[in-house]
């Protein structure tokens, strides 16, 4: 049992002895550092049921706890404020029933327990990821680990946008510029090549619209009457008319991208249950769009557009189908939704990893689908997250003004080797071992510094920064990780072996209480949607740890059981850093 769990009813029945009130729901925190205790007591609630100064309140209840609960030590009262010390005895037991628990804080899946579908990563078929689809890609991946430590049946998903006219430009400026070139043929990965031709069409397109406002025609004439704009949005027109050598061209060079994506993911560690194409999902859309006419939830307009009308909703109205009958993105985005649950009928909510600027764009699908009678459409969830920045600014894809995944990967593993040869701690490894550990300690910066910053918020990203061995960095915490690995190395005993400690060290007293949170924090983190509560826990808990090391033997103590119960409580704590840097996609060495 947690402490709340114990204290919860005690309380209760306190209030119930002393004041004769009963009390729903009893207010805890963590105990402010400056005062004695390990768990603190609001009391203020409790004014609204019982007259009176809150120090005496508090003292009453706090009397009856110590004389009443053998875990209750001793206690003061801060204004309304109840703290209460617990016995070193309730956390060794506590420790002693955890310590060999494999997965703690981890809950399994119930067989029948519905499923939630994580979608991230999400890519246009007409250029490489990028640092942006990095963040999307790592807290999509991480949120899902989470989801499914809380006890959720999770799938991983994503929706591959590979239709439209951004991927017609690509097709359009390859066939036009590309003379025939593959990925065989000019040693690019094949999201780079069709990434390149991406970046030509916007040249000439420019090259263009200049051209013509030379000629008279004002910016907004010209940039309609681009020629090339126009052949892309014929090409799009024949492609969805299915002309053949359109299609054909078009399943050659997403292949080449989806090539070129799948060694990306491999990098990122990162994987997936599923995958949905749009190319498939806009015409289930436009279907449902065709029902939802029929049943009056959509409109249509004199020019042949469908549209819903959600001002009453206080939002506005919603193009779902344009005027030629081609899908917009709403479309295929509500064939999407039902397809998942069509493919998977346990799915009961689904969460979609995707920017902020799409926030408007989500509130109108949900709201839709729910308007379409669909029951799992009320658990449906946008995490949205912010933009990632570099120092120099905003990425622009169709500019090529973009930090690519790939090189972005490499130069975290080439600034994690520079670091660590500078600090000079790899004698005796082999050149494959070195390797190895840079990659490791790389993409672990990498991740650790995307995730550790709350979803919600824009980050700039610094990759030295990042890789830093000291501070609230991915590397430090891998570093007490194999610090943890080395003690266990050493210790020439058998730790395994039942300690007999009685009374605690203070700092193995604060280290169990860190590790006691883990269960709760995947919890709230998992409710959150935020990997960057399990990796501020796990910074919180390593500074823990390195506190207790510095200020307690452990394999220099001379009583055995002692030093029997420091190296049972690092290899814990060496577990748990382990376990959380699992849900963040993040390996852990055991040398460094």
């Amino acid at each position: 049992m947690t402490l709340t769990q114990i204290l919860t009813p005690k309380i209760q029945e306190a209030i119930q002895a002393l004041f004769d009130v009963s009390l729903d729901k009893v207010e805890f925190q963590a105990t402010r550092r400056e005062f004695e205790g390990d768990i603190t007591v609001v009391v203020f609630p409790l004014l609204k049921l019982v007259k009176g100064n809150p120090v005496e309140i508090g003292t009453k209840i706090g009397n009856y706890l110590v004389e009443n609960v053998h875990e209750v030590e001793k206690f003061n009262v801060v204004q309304g404020f109840l703290n209460i010390v617990i016995s070193d005895s309730y956390y060794i037991n506590f420790f002693n029933s955890i310590r060999t628990t494999e997965n703690f804080g981890f809950v399994t899946p119930e067989a029948d327990a519905k499923a939630i579908m994580v979608e991230f990563a999400s890519p246009n078929t007409n250029k490489p990821l990028h640092l942006g689809h990095v963040r999307n890609i790592l807290l999509g991946y991480s949120v899902a680990s989470i989801i499914k430590a809380s006890g959720k049946k999770v799938y991983k998903t994503q929706i591959i946008n590979d239709r439209g006219i951004h991927i017609c430009k690509s097709m359009l400026a390859w066939q036009k510029f590309g003379n025939g070139e593959t990925p065989a043929t000019s040693g690019l990965k094949g999201d780079k090549l069709v990434g390149k031709y991406y970046v030509e069409f916007d040249k000439a397109n420019k090259a263009e619209i200049s051209a013509l406002m030379a000629e008279g025609k004002s910016e907004e004439e010209a940039k309609k009457q681009s020629p090339i704009l126009l052949e892309a949005q014929k090409m799009l027109l024949d492609w969805e008319a299915g002309k053949p050598e359109v299609v054909e061209l078009w399943k050659t060079m997403n292949q080449w991208v989806y090539d070129g994506f799948d060694v990306t993911y491999k990098d990122l560690g990162v994987d997936f249950d599923s995958y949905y194409y749009e190319s498939d999902t806009y015409l289930l859309g436009k279907e449902v769009v065709q029902l939802g006419l029929e049943k009056g939830i959509f409109e249509k307009d004199p020019d042949g557009s469908v549209w819903i009308d959600l001002t009453e909703d206080g939002l506005d109205r919603k193009i779902v189908l344009r005027s030629d009958g081609t899908a917009v993105y709403m479309t295929q985005d509500i064939g999407t939704a039902i397809q998942r649950v069509k493919d998977n009928p346990d799915v009961g909510g689904m969460v979609y990893t995707v920017g902020n600027e799409q926030d408007y764009h989500f509130k109108v699908l949900f709201l839709i689908l729910k308007k379409l009678g669909f029951d799992w459409a009320s658990d449906l969830f946008h995490l949205s997250y912010g933009m990632v920045e570099l120092p120099s600014g905003k990425m622009k894809s169709r500019e090529g003004t973009v930090v690519d995944a790939d090189d972005l990967i490499e130069e975290m593993v080439v600034t994690a080797k520079e670091i660590s040869e500078e600090l000079g701690k790899l004698d005796g490894y082999s050149e494959e071992e070195k390797a190895n550990l840079y990659r490791t300690i790389g993409l672990g910066a990498l991740k650790y510094y995307m995730l550790k910053v709350d979803p919600k918020k824009g980050m700039m990203f610094n990759p030295e920064e990042s890789v830093d061995f000291n501070g609230n960095t991915g590397p430090f915490i891998q570093y007490t990780y194999a610090r943890i690995q080395s003690i266990l190395r050493k210790a020439d005993f058998d730790y395994n072996a039942s300690s007999k400690v009685e009374v605690m060290h203070e700092k193995e007293k604060e280290l169990i209480k860190q590790v006691a949170l883990f269960p709760e924090v995947i919890q709230s983190a998992a409710h959150n949607h935020s990997p960057a509560l399990i990796a501020n826990y796990t910074y919180d808990l390593v500074k823990e740890f390195n506190s207790f090391y510095q200020n307690v033997s452990i394999l220099g103590e001379e009583d055995q059981d002692k030093k029997v119960f420091r190296v049972q409580l690092a290899q814990k704590v060496g577990d748990t850093i382990r376990l959380s840097f699992s849900l963040l996609g993040i390996d852990v060495p055991n040398r460094m």
